[in-house]
């Protein structure tokens, strides 16, 4: 039996089954780690596999505070995604339990995402091969005459984190003026981006085009609601790239029905994926992706071998690289450590 074991739902992953762990025991294999699956289903049957794990490799199935207080020699609680709203952090946290996950490993790949999404909601993208597919060929042209050119026009970020100052870099080029709002974030930070800082409200009345970036938290759950799309222009965009749940769908669902803003494109939604029934999926306003904005080649190794290397560093009584619960850190014996450049100096 290896010395560490590490614990993972059965069936629970980001891509298809059956790819094996070969990216995460790259960082496991050097200190006799394994991973072993266990049942997805029920709390009580996940609790009697893993009660005994070293660790716990969480892949969007919900880990609950009553499997986390079963958990009963767990070190280290690694998650292969930004999002970390399917572990009960706060169980953890009591528990003494460090959760990670991988903040900034698909950073480009979700800016490139957003600005895709702006630009083809803005230019009404989906329509118009819509109408050409259908026959409507001479409708194409028309319908574009009604919207302002997009040079000139205010792109307003609501949350300034790692995601949002990319996106920033690659509006900037097509002449979008940016603005942003978070209140997190000293406004030089925006301000050395050549980003203005302002309040939501104002944000909201001047941008043409509103890009939530904000992640899923207690406080930022449905801060976009019905009052906040009645303050913005009639002609503005709505993009989300972030979590579903920090915007009310229903009331995104009645500004849209209500002419209260022109289109949105959403890489989420509230509930993934979404019902036959639900309105979105009927606008032609509206640009729908399935939750992709970080997915391209390097998704799969990229995340896992972080969490590989996240295993590897709790297991071995180090401090791991991204831990969303850092105060656990200062009691949980595990040692600071100084990653080592990979530059070579002058006299290399």
């Amino acid at each position: 039996m290896a010395k560490y074991r590490i614990a993972t739902p059965a069936g629970a992953s980001f891509t298809v089954a059956g790819g094996g762990y070969g990216y995460e025991m790259e960082a496991l294999t050097p200190i006799d780690a394994e991973i072993y699956e266990v049942p997805a289903g029920s709390e009580d049957e996940f609790v009697a596999a893993a009660k005994d794990a070293d660790a716990l490799y969480a892949k969007g199935r919900p880990i609950t505070r009553k499997m986390i207080d079963g958990l009963q020699h767990c070190k280290i609680i690694s998650l292969g995604s930004v999002g970390v709203d399917s572990v009960d952090v706060a169980a953890a946290t009591a528990k003494g339990i460090p959760v990670t996950n991988c903040p900034d490993t698909f950073i480009e790949e979700v800016a490139d995402h957003a600005m895709t999404l702006i630009l083809a909601t803005h230019r009404r993208l989906i329509e118009q091969d819509r109408m050409v597919r259908d026959g409507r060929w001479s409708e194409g042209r028309p319908a574009l005459l009604k919207i302002p050119r997009l040079r000139g026009m205010t792109l307003g970020l609501i949350a300034f984190g790692h995601v949002a100052r990319a996106v920033a870099e690659r509006a900037r080029p097509f002449g979008l003026h940016i603005i942003a709002y978070d209140p997190y974030i000293e406004e030089i930070v925006m301000v050395e981006r050549g980003v203005e800082p302002v309040g939501l409200a104002e944000l909201l009345a001047r941008a043409d085009i509103i890009s939530m970036h904000t992640p899923a938290t207690e406080s930022a759950n449905r801060l976009i609601r019905e009052e906040h799309f009645r303050q913005m222009k009639k002609t503005a965009i709505y993009i989300s790239t972030g979590r579903g749940p920090t915007t009310d769908e229903a009331a995104l669902i009645k500004a849209l029905d209500d002419g209260m803003i022109a289109g949105a494109g959403l890489d989420v939604l509230e509930k993934e994926p979404p019902g036959g029934n639900n309105p979105l999926l009927r606008m032609d306003k509206v640009i729908l992706t399935a939750h992709v904005a970080s997915a391209t080649a390097r998704f799969d190794p990229a995340r896992r071998r972080r969490v590989g290397l996240e295993l590897s560093l709790a297991l071995s009584g180090k401090w791991p690289m991204s831990c969303v619960n850092p105060s656990v850190l200062a009691e949980s014996g595990l040692r600071r450590w100084q990653p080592v450049s990979m530059e070579r100096g002058p006299n290399s």
